[in-house]
Order: C-alpha cells, then sequence, then structure tokens
C-alpha cells in the first residue's frame, strides 16, 4: 500500500528501495523494479525545498542527502548498488563510489575508524559496522579498473587492520569500539565479522592474518542467539549525540532487526563460494 511506504526524503528512508530490487533479481517481476528505482533515482534528484547546504552537496555531484554521518555509509552505497546490479547502469556505482571517496576523505580518523560524525568524536560500534559494511558492498560489485576502487580498497583495509587491534578478547567488539569498558554489541559486531570473512574470501585481507580473527568473531557471535533465533545485546536505533555517556546508555535489545540482519549476512559470506 502507497500509506506504508517510505518517504523519498531522507538518507534513512531511500534505502528501503534496495529490497524490492532484491526481490526483483529474484523474481524477475516488474512491480518491485518500478517499486525500488524511485529510491535510488531521487537521491541524486534535488527537489524544491532543498537547504542550500543539500543544494551544494549536489552542485558538486553528490546526492542532496549528504551529511557526513558514518551510517550514510551503508544507507548511500546499498540502494546505488542493488540498482546497478538490475541495471548494469554505471552512474549508480559511479555515484557510491564517488560519495564513499568523500566519507573516507572527510571522516576516516588516523587510526582507522570513523567517528559518528564531524562533531561527534566517538567510534560508535554500528555506525562503523555500517561503513564496513557499506564499503565491503561496494568492493563486490566495483569493477577491478575502477578509478576510485584503489582509494576504496585502502580505506577498507585500514579500518578492518584497526578493528582487528580492537577486537575484544571474547572475540566482539564493543558499544563504543575504543572504550574496553563499554557493553559488547552485537549488531556492530556482526558487520565487522560479514566484513572479516568477506574481506578473507574475497582476497583483499591477509588470510593468515584475518581468518583466525573472523573464525573467533564468529564462533563469539552465536552465543549471543537464542533458541528462537533471536540475536540478543543490540542497540537501538541511535541518533547522533556529542556525549559519550549517551552512548553508553543506548538500550540494548533482543532481536532487534540492527543485529538480526547482519548475523544473516554472516551466514550468507561463510556459505558463498
Amino acid at each position: 500500500e502507497k500509506a506504508l511506504l517510505p518517504i523519498k526524503n531522507h538518507v534513512d528512508l531511500n534505502m528501503f528501495g534496495s529490497l524490492p530490487l532484491e526481490f526483483y533479481k529474484v523474481t524477475k517481476e516488474q512491480r518491485y523494479y518500478d517499486l525500488g528505482m524511485p529510491y535510488a533515482d531521487t537521491q541524486w534528484e534535488v527537489p524544491e525545498k532543498a537547504n542550500p547546504a543539500q543544494k551544494a552537496w549536489a552542485e558538486k555531484g553528490y546526492t542532496w542527502q549528504t551529511r557526513l554521518w558514518i551510517d550514510d555509509m551503508y544507507m548511500i552505497t546499498i540502494v546505488q548498488t542493488q540498482a546497478y546490479t538490475v541495471t548494469k547502469d554505471m552512474k549508480y556505482l559511479d555515484r557510491a563510489a564517488k560519495e564513499m571517496v568523500l566519507y573516507l576523505d572527510s571522516i576516516q580518523r588516523p587510526n582507522g575508524l570513523f567517528y559518528h560524525a564531524p562533531d561527534v568524536p566517538f567510534y560508535w560500534g554500528r555506525g562503523n559496522g555500517w561503513m564496513a559494511a557499506g564499503a565491503t558492498e561496494l568492493l563486490r560489485h566495483l569493477p577491478k579498473d575502477h578509478k576510485d576502487r584503489p582509494r576504496i580498497l585502502q580505506g577498507y583495509q585500514k579500518m578492518m587492520t584497526s578493528l582487528k587491534g580492537y577486537q575484544r578478547e571474547n572475540g566482539m567488539w564493543g558499544q563504543l569500539v575504543d572504550e574496553a569498558d563499554s557493553w559488547t554489541e552485537t549488531s556492530g559486531s556482526a558487520m565487522f565479522t560479514y566484513a572479516f570473512i568477506t574481506g578473507v574470501k574475497k582476497g583483499w585481507l591477509d588470510v593468515k592474518e584475518f581468518a583466525p580473527a573472523a573464525r573467533k568473531a564468529w564462533m563469539a557471535m552465536v552465543s549471543y542467539v537464542n533458541d528462537k533465533g533471536a540475536v540478543a545485546d543490540v542497540c537501538v536505533g541511535t541518533d547522533k549525540k556529542n556525549d559519550k555517556q549517551y552512548y553508553y546508555d543506548r538500550p540494548r535489545r533482543l532481536g532487534d532487526f540492527h543485529g538480526q540482519a547482519p548475523y544473516l549476512w554472516c551466514v550468507y559470506a561463510l556459505l558463498e563460494k
């Protein structure tokens, strides 16, 4: 029903176009294509009510939805990459790659990790997970001769090396990646694990160095799944806030979809030949 469709006016809503495009890839039913593609296209179509900052991004060739929050690197990348997979039109991959390079150049820190946003200097777990997953998805589809691939691969590898250093003794990662006293959080951990598994299998990461870390993470992750398949200790949806305690105090849920899906990504990556 149209009333239930996300409005195409925000980076967190446009990404939902990736789902019907996945359905289209499986079923080849035109209705799914027609439902999903407008979400990819409107991400680069500047609305009349766009503010000056949004228009400025668009004038530089970026999506008007650019805001330099780390979450965006999955929200933008996934729908643009999906649009490419169903159309084979390189403009969608070019868009995603251009945006990824902007974010790498703008907010990746010297340690390889990412602040939640430029004005929020904290390494939120799932925020970094969104980047890890987004870069992984983009690298899976970017041609080896694409002009932006070397920069994106370099940023991805730098991040993976940092994450390996912050992996806890139990195999997981924290709600704040660099804070040892922050609680263990599963959705970000699963996204990092997906990036590790895929990187090892694709040859982007050294197998001797990263395969043991990926296995350690996966073996730790399974202990957070109950007998009904629900994942525990998932951080709820989180806005940016320049207050470290805010991240420590975020509620954790059982079965939150932010955690369920990344676990399935890991299963897919492990089974993929």
